[in-house]
């Protein structure tokens, strides 16, 4: 089942969503290694990730899926969002240079797909840094957080599905690992939880992030391209019998 749009918003907006995107932003800060004039896309739900580390990029795009729904983004500006299909984005061929993808990969109907698609619209040597949920993690056993919903992932089924999809993994990271606590007042104990967490418990982590690098050559699977070419057949057109 995907993530509501809706859903997603009133999660980031409560005091558990803004205290997760905070563990997930401290995460991702070292292995987000700066490019300059980037051209970044984020894919899934990424809003909150993309105010934090797209602020240097030359351009920026939201990409959404169409089972999850879309938002105006970002307020006061000219919307960057779009609704997409993940398994064919609208973009062309190398064109961007990182794509975040966060509650993304967990909903993919077919996540191969996915990653070949981003495989696709990533420049040589461009990054994907993902997001997902991890299988042993606490949050994946809690429904009042979108990290409870979808497929979760372990680092080795995550790792075997880029290999697939040739990407090179380059970085491996935790985030969550303080408890989904719904009260407020057991929120305040989440940072040092989670500075403890990484180095007594983190294979329990809420979610597992991986940076991946695009390999310049590769085969594109037959499948892969009956989808997307249209080859012309000719039309035998009868000449008549002659006189």
């Amino acid at each position: 089942m995907n993530a509501d749009i809706l859903d997603l918003r009133e999660f980031y907006a409560s005091p558990l969503g803004i205290a997760a995107q905070r563990a997930v932003t401290l995460a991702l800060s070292p292995v987000w290694r700066p490019v300059a004039e980037e051209r970044l896309v984020g894919l899934g739900y990424a809003l909150p990730y993309l105010e934090r580390f797209g602020a240097d990029a030359e351009r920026t795009l939201a990409l959404m899926p169409a089972a999850q729904g879309a938002l105006a983004w970002p307020p006061g500006r000219l919307t960057a969002t779009a609704l997409v299909q993940d398994d064919e984005l609208p973009l062309g061929d190398s064109s961007v240079d990182r794509i975040l993808m966060v509650h993304a990969l967990e909903f993919a109907e077919k996540p191969q797909d996915m990653l070949l698609e981003a495989w696709r619209v990533l420049a040589p040597g461009g990054r994907l840094v993902v997001v997902v949920p991890n299988r042993r993690g606490v949050w994946t056993r809690f429904e009042h957080t979108p990290f409870g919903s979808g497929r979760p992932w372990s680092r080795r089924q995550l790792l075997g599905l880029m290999r697939d999809a040739t990407f090179t993994p380059t970085a491996w990271t935790d985030a969550l690992l303080f408890p989904p606590f719904r009260r407020r007042s057991l929120l305040g104990l989440a940072p040092a939880m989670e500075r403890l967490g990484r180095s007594l418990w983190p294979v329990f982590s809420g979610v597992v992030i991986v940076e991946a690098t695009k390999q310049i050559y590769r085969g594109i699977p037959a499948a892969s391209t009956r989808r997307r070419l249209k080859v012309p057949k000719p039309v035998l057109v009868p000449q008549g019998v002659p006189s």
